[in-house]
Parts: structure tokens; C-alpha cells; sequence
């Protein structure tokens, strides 16, 4: 094994939570303010997920205020302290970036059961 992949498997979380697409999670963020630190939590659809290893990600995306947000969130950053998965979704695609265009009910993902 080489320098490189064994500094990266170190690096990698032991309890990645298991999150699918069209799940609705809870991310719970560390967020600096000055000294001080604190958790912000974000709870949105889970639209994409990408790559593998340490360089896994996945996108989150929820409407506030009437407008769409989404965050591209890294799997095993030290500054997610917590994904809490609130229900999951029922879908049959890879992607969900047709969300983007949808409003009101037509926006939600039908919940497996």
C-alpha cells in the first residue's frame, strides 16, 4: 500500500451513515464563530451523491423562504459531526436534479415503506 491511500484510509470515518437518494436528512454542521464553536443543523432532500472514498459527497436540498438551497456536503469531513436520516425516499433515479423545477407537492419524494 502506498504512502497516499494509507494517509486517506486513516482519514475515513468508521460510522459513515448509510444515506440513500430521495432520503430526507438532518446534516449537523460544526460552524465557527470566532473562538467559539457551534452545531447548525440542515434538513433537506438528498438529490445526488458522488464519488467514492475520501472524496465522497452528496447534495442536499431543501426550499426556505421560497427558495431553493442546496449544500454539497463531504461524507467524511471532520466538520460534519452527524447525518440523521428522517425518512426515506422511493426512487428510481441516480439523480434527482428534476426537483430543481418543481413546486409545492409535486416536489416531494414518495416515502418507502
Amino acid at each position: 500500500m502506498d504512502l497516499m491511500t494509507a494517509f486517506t484510509n486513516e482519514q475515513l470515518k468508521e460510522n459513515a451513515p448509510e444515506i440513500c437518494i430521495g432520503d430526507t436528512v438532518v446534516v449537523h454542521c460544526r460552524i465557527k464563530d470566532g473562538s467559539n464553536e457551534r452545531i447548525q443543523l440542515f434538513e433537506g432532500t438528498v438529490i445526488a451523491k458522488k464519488g467514492g472514498g475520501i472524496s465522497e459527497t452528496f447534495t442536499v436540498r431543501k426550499v426556505s423562504y421560497g427558495v431553493g438551497v442546496e449544500k454539497i456536503f463531504p461524507v467524511h469531513s471532520p466538520n460534519v459531526a452527524k447525518i440523521d436520516v428522517v425518512r426515506k425516499g422511493k426512487v428510481r433515479r441516480a439523480k434527482l436534479y428534476y426537483l430543481r423545477d418543481r413546486v409545492g407537492k409535486s416536489s416531494k419524494v414518495k416515502e418507502r415503506i
